[in-house]
């Protein structure tokens, strides 16, 4: 039997900054190191993604391929760690962060949660070996840390990884044409969230536009934290906070909840 891991109640406090405090104008972009630093010193709570290295190191960084946030092109997982510290991130003065460069940067001084990418594509098993990355990253980590992933296997490896931490699962609506090329076959069944129970999940971060959901009401009277994402304005995000307890944030400043 998989344990549950309660969520801290500093996420349910501190707005979460998606992607960290990014503004690309202001030279920080989206999960980099300037984005981190930002968020922290306006004491939000960050959300970052990873994506896994050639020689198997966690990467902070959330598309598959290089191209939209580089002037490289290609898979992330081709190249090795180093070789990706050393790809600017365009609009920025570094590149791109390793999972532990950006543990260090936040240094348990604010929640962090880790959306964990499937590297499958498809939703399915998974090689075990991003997970294992982050869960070594976090073995020793201080501060509120929880991780999540729209893969419900994910979740569930690192449950077996990583027992100790607060883990969840990243929801929405699953529309086939948002999804694709994922199979019509998998969105019915991922809509649902029928993996909640079995991977120890204590959590889930749900499309916002879709938290009407009865499946979101019924988890959140059975004791499940409801996070949202993404809320890019006061008007949405009061709406949001009809059913979710905090929101994962972009474009604006939200104020933080005592």
């Amino acid at each position: 039997m998989i344990s549950r891991v309660p969520l801290p109640a500093a996420f349910l406090t501190r707005p979460l900054a998606h992607r960290a405090l990014h503004d690309r104008a202001a030279g920080r972009p989206e999960n980099s190191r300037a984005a981190v630093r930002a968020a922290v010193a306006a004491g939000y709570g960050i959300e970052i993604d990873v994506q896994l290295s050639a020689d198997g190191q966690a990467m902070v960084f959330h598309d598959e391929e290089l191209d939209r946030l580089t002037a490289e092109v290609g898979p992330v997982r081709n190249r090795t760690a180093a070789e990706l510290g050393r790809i600017g991130l365009r609009d920025a003065e570094d590149g791109i962060p390793t999972l532990p460069e950006v543990l260090a940067l936040v240094a348990g001084r604010v929640p962090l949660l880790i959306e964990i990418k499937d590297q499958t594509l498809t939703m399915s098993e998974t090689d075990g070996r991003l997970e294992a990355a982050t869960a070594a990253a976090l073995h020793t980590c201080a501060g509120p840390v929880a991780v999540m992933s729209f893969n419900p296997h994910v979740v569930a490896c690192m449950a077996r990884l990583a027992p100790q931490l607060p883990r969840g699962l990243t929801t929405s609506a699953y529309d086939p044409a948002d999804w694709a090329p994922l199979p019509d076959a998998t969105c019915t069944r991922l809509r649902g969230i029928p993996d909640y129970d079995h991977t120890g999940a204590s959590f889930i971060s749900h499309e916002a536009a879709d938290l009407a959901r009865p499946r979101v009401a019924a988890l959140k009277a059975q004791g499940a934290a409801i996070l949202c994402w993404t809320i890019r304005s006061p008007a949405a995000e009061a709406e949001a906070r009809r059913v979710a307890q905090n929101i994962t944030f972009e474009g604006y400043a939200p104020r933080q909840h005592a």
